[in-house]
């Protein structure tokens, strides 16, 4: 990589909510110019480059589209990858009173945390990473060997559904994950399914979830979450099915 795409270490700088704290200032992508605002975060091994797809279907409806690359990915720094940490560099790097904030994977768990704080109007979680205990050894040693040697041939093997320019997104995001981002997640076990919705907040499953069981959907619906299954999607349903997606946000798009 040139010396110039490298992205910088994390730095410590001052917040507004504490004496001293280490954050970052994240790569921001930003694509459209409609009169409303979205905000897209990825997913742990990808960058912005996921949401490409999404983000044409939403600048066509009037967005403007901000994607951030969290820390760890992408042009973002690096730097210890808890979630409160990367919530906390979505606040620090993103507007507040977005028209809609969607999060997958590990940055809807991300975006969870931080929601109170960026106050968008209307939340949607897609396939997220609230309990990280549910993630197992057998995905994450796929997804060390999807860092250690994914290829365009390889992905095509087991993602039949996506297209060349997903392939493409994939592995660009791929060659730029901190390895580190991985043990990191492996080492988490923590809780962090919400207490409640402080926004009007969907919450978007693939078919089955890998990333919540029928259990956790259940006690997410008591505490008024809004709850919606693409079927037939895997993980990553908005590539698995960009029409199922886009279909399913119907009211929150």
């Amino acid at each position: 990589m040139d010396d110039d795409l490298r992205p910088p270490d994390v730095v410590v700088l001052p917040h507004p909510a504490r004496e001293a704290a280490s954050f970052v200032k994240l790569n921001v992508h930003e694509h459209g110019d409609g009169d409303r605002l979205a905000l897209l975060i990825h997913g742990g091994m990808w960058d912005h480059r996921t949401w490409h797809a999404v983000e044409r279907e939403l600048a066509t409806a009037g967005y403007r589209v901000l994607a951030p690359d969290l820390r760890g990915h992408g042009l973002s720094p690096r730097g210890p990858c808890r979630p409160e940490l990367v919530a906390g560099d979505l606040v620090d790097s993103l507007p507040t009173g977005a028209d809609l904030a969607i999060g997958h994977s590990f940055g809807g768990l991300a975006l969870s945390l931080a929601v109170e704080r960026l106050r968008p109007r209307r939340a949607v979680y897609s396939d997220p990473g609230f309990s990280p205990r549910n993630v197992t050894p057998q995905a994450l040693a796929f997804m060390r060997q999807l860092l250690a040697g994914a290829t365009a041939e390889s992905l095509r093997r087991i993602n039949s559904r996506w297209t060349d320019a997903d392939i493409e997104a994939e592995l660009a995001g791929l060659a730029l994950v901190d390895p580190a981002f991985l043990d990191e997640a492996a080492a988490l076990d923590a809780d962090y399914l919400p207490e409640r919705p402080c926004v009007p907040s969907l919450v978007q499953l693939a078919d089955p979830s890998l990333a919540l069981t029928d259990a956790e959907v259940a006690l997410l619906r008591e505490r008024g979450f809004e709850t919606r299954t693409v079927k037939g999607a895997g993980h990553c349903i908005h590539l698995d099915d960009l029409p199922g997606f886009l279909a399913s946000l119907d009211g929150w798009i």
